[in-house]
């Protein structure tokens, strides 16, 4: 027999209407590999806003218990024509108690277990997982502890094997007062990778500094384009990863790493440097069109960085190797830190809803089922 309880679902229809709900569901026996997992914590990351809510306007929704009804802008809804109609689960990662699993070995072992795991549907009671996917928590690892194991971390840790993978010696990271921000820092400082980081408030770079950052650049300030040509300089970054996504923030980064390429050139080129320039687009936080002004030559690339697709090039045996790097590294490098604790009836009330969807720098939520 399967099991009752509480799942919410986002969904959009072709009028533009965008119902998010708290809905009873029937968790079935877990087959195989699955495992049926009681979930006990599960951060809200902007991939999960981009399902739950997307471009909504919340400020003009109607609440009532359990449900959100929101408009959403007509070219939201021509982009999102591939889900229009379906009910879609939400929630990408969290941390719980195995109940039952599947009849194969490994998923019979971890019954009992708490373990992290990701499936898409975490904003929920219980959840069915791979487990292959779950990584099982040593005994001094909270839920709450764990359930950051994935998205942020592996971001991080990806970053850094992207990087080295592709011949690059530094990084310049957007946002870079985030969770993922902070643990990107931590990590680096521990490899020794020099890393530049693009925050948009004094208040932003006073947080940086005080983990250790060692470059951090204001975009904020009048003289953002010197200070981060500056230090670009000093790092050799040249390579990028933008969470902003809109506007010209991609476009500055690439003008500045060629202004520094430009300096060790000996003659002039009317198609710029020769040095190797990328930026990877990785968030949505501005959702307008992505600008590019070209003021930085011949040799570049835009690209887009997610993370399955990169865990995905790992292979098993990779990805094992970074689970373990996050497990040993969950209190320290990889830590989360979370404004407030919410229940599942709570993130459809309308100033919980309209906070959280904010995505503010330091006001990360965590769903306690």
């Amino acid at each position: 027999m399967g099991i009752s309880g509480k799942q919410i679902t986002s969904t959009l229809t072709a009028d533009g209407t965008l119902t998010v709900a708290l809905e009873d569901h029937a968790f079935p026996e877990p087959k195989g590999f699955e495992v049926l997992v009681q979930i006990e914590a599960a951060p809200i990351n902007p991939s999960d806003l981009a399902l739950l809510f997307g471009p909504a306007d919340l400020a003009s929704a109607s609440y009532a218990p359990g449900k959100v009804v929101a408009p959403m802008p007509a070219p939201a809804v021509q982009a999102m024509a591939g889900r229009l109609g379906d009910t879609m689960t939400v929630g990408n990662e969290g941390s719980g108690i195995v109940i039952s699993a599947g009849e194969e070995a490994y998923a019979q072992g971890l019954i009992g277990k708490r373990v992290a795991c990701r499936s898409g549907a975490m904003f929920a009671s219980h959840t069915i997982a791979d487990a292959r996917a779950c990584i099982p928590l040593p005994d001094h690892i909270s839920a709450e502890q764990g359930a950051g194991a994935f998205v942020n971390p592996l971001t991080a840790l990806g970053f850094v094997e992207t990087m080295r993978a592709e011949g690059y010696t530094g990084i310049v990271h957007t946002a870079a007062a985030s969770n993922l921000g902070q643990m990107l820092v931590k990590l680096c400082k521990t490899e020794g990778i020099p890393l530049v980081n693009v925050v948009r408030s004094a208040e932003q770079v006073a947080i940086l500094k005080a983990i250790g950052a060692e470059h951090v650049v204001n975009s904020s300030e009048p003289d953002f384009m010197e200070q981060l040509v500056e230090a670009i300089a000093v790092t050799g970054a040249m390579m990028g990863f933008d969470a902003i996504g809109g506007g010209k923030m991609a476009s500055t980064i690439l003008t500045a790493m060629e202004q520094v390429a430009a300096k060790s050139m000996s003659e002039y080129s009317r198609y710029g440097s020769n040095a190797s320039k990328k930026v990877y687009i990785y968030g949505a936080l501005d959702l307008s069109p992505t600008v590019l002004t070209r003021g930085f030559g011949f040799s570049w690339d835009l690209s887009g960085w997610l993370l399955i697709p990169f865990l995905a090039k790992q292979g098993p045996e990779g990805q094992m190797k970074l689970a373990m790097q996050v497990i040993a590294g969950l209190t320290t490098t990889f830590a989360s830190t979370y404004k407030a604790k919410i229940g599942l009836e709570e993130m459809l009330t309308r100033d919980v809803a309209m906070a959280y969807n904010a995505k503010a720098t330091g006001e990360k939520y965590l769903v306690v089922p």
